[in-house]
C-alpha cells in the first residue's frame, strides 16, 4: 500500500529556496545539514551534495529525545563511517548544541588557514545551516544566540528567507529556508517526510498516511499504540482495526455506530510527531 504514497510538491518558493541556496552557499566555508532523527536518510537531501560541492559539512542528529536511541547510535556510526562530523542534538532542550559548535569550528579550520596565509587576519568563520523544513533549524540558531533571533515553529514553512545571524565572537551563520526536492522516487521517503510533519497536509492523503503510520506501528512497535491508547493490537491486526479500536476507546462514535475515522486519523498523526506515543525511528538500519 506505501506504493501508492504520493505526494504533489515542489510549489514555487521551493525553487526559489533552491537558488538562493545555490548562490548563498559560495559565502560560506561551513554548511551544517540537520537531519531528523526518526527519519536520518528521509531528511538528508540527495540535492545538497550538488548545491554545496567540496564544503566542509556537519551532521546535526536532531530530536534524538524522539527517536529510537538503538537506532540513532547505529545511524551515528554510520555516518562517522562515511568520514561526517556528526553531533546528536535536541535543539529544544538545547542538549549537544555546544559540542555542535565546536564540531562547526573545527570543520572550518582549513578554510580559515588559506584566508590566513593569503594574510586575511581575523576573519569570521561563515557557516550555513540547512535541512528539510521543521527539523529545527530556526529551534538551533536561537539556542546558539541565546534568544529569539530567527522564527521558530513547528510546521514547515516558517522561515521564509536568507538571514546573517552572529552565533559567536568569530563565527557567523546563514539561515536559510528548509528545502525539499522536486521528484520523490520512493514513496517511503514520501510518507516518511509526511507523518513526521515536514510537508505540509494539503500535498498528501492525510487518510493514508494515517493508515501507513497505523500499518508501520503495528508491524514494528505494537506495544506503543497499545500503551498510547489502551488497546490490545498486534501484527495481525490491519490499520483499520487498529484506527476503529483507538476511536471506539476514545468513545468517538457518530450517529449510527461509526467511528470518528477522521478524527483518529489526526490524533494519531498529531500524538507521532509531537513523540507523545514513544521513541520511534521510522528509517531503522
Amino acid at each position: 500500500m506505501i506504493d501508492d504514497f504520493k505526494i504533489q510538491w515542489f510549489p514555487g518558493h521551493m525553487t526559489k529556496a533552491r537558488r538562493m541556496m545555490e548562490e548563498q552557499v559560495k559565502l560560506v566555508d561551513v554548511v551544517v545539514e540537520m537531519l531528523d532523527a526518526r527519519i536520518p536518510q528521509s531528511s538528508t537531501n540527495p540535492l545538497l551534495n550538488q548545491i554545496i560541492g567540496s564544503k566542509p559539512k556537519v551532521i546535526a542528529l536532531n530530536k534524538v529525545d524522539m527517536a529510537d536511541s538503538a537506532q540513532t547510535e547505529i545511524w551515528m556510526e554510520t555516518f562517522k563511517a562515511a568520514g561526517l562530523p556528526v553531533v546528536k542534538v535536541d535543539c529544544a532542550k538545547g542538549r549537544g548544541v555546544k559540542e555542535l559548535l565546536a564540531k562547526v569550528q573545527e570543520a572550518a579550520k582549513p578554510v580559515l588557514e588559506k584566508w590566513f596565509k593569503k594574510g586575511v587576519r581575523n576573519r569570521s568563520t561563515r557557516g550555513m545551516i540547512v535541512g528539510i523544513p521543521n527539523v529545527g533549524k530556526s529551534t538551533l540558531i536561537n539556542r546558539w544566540v541565546g534568544k529569539n533571533k530567527v522564527n521558530a515553529e513547528n510546521r514547515p514553512g516558517v522561515t521564509r528567507g536568507q538571514q546573517w545571524v552572529t552565533i559567536a565572537k568569530g563565527l557567523e551563520l546563514l539561515d536559510t529556508p528548509g528545502v525539499l526536492w522536486p521528484k520523490f522516487d520512493d514513496p517511503k521517503v514520501g510518507f516518511a517526510l509526511a507523518v513526521t510533519g515536514a510537508i505540509k497536509e494539503d500535498v498528501f492523503d492525510r487518510t493514508l498516511a494515517a493508515e501507513l503510520l497505523a500499518e508501520w506501528l503495528l508491524q514494528n512497535s505494537p506495544e506503543l499504540l497499545n500503551n498510547g491508547y489502551g488497546v490490545d493490537l498486534g501484527a495481525g491486526n490491519t490499520h483499520t482495526e487498529a484506527l476503529e479500536a483507538i476511536a471506539r476507546k476514545r468513545g468517538w462514535i457518530r450517529v449510527g455506530g461509526l467511528v470518528d475515522r477522521e478524527r483518529t486519523e489526526m490524533m494519531l498523526l498529531r500524538d507521532f510527531r509531537n513523540g507523545n506515543l514513544g521513541r520511534i525511528t521510522i528509517d531503522r538500519k
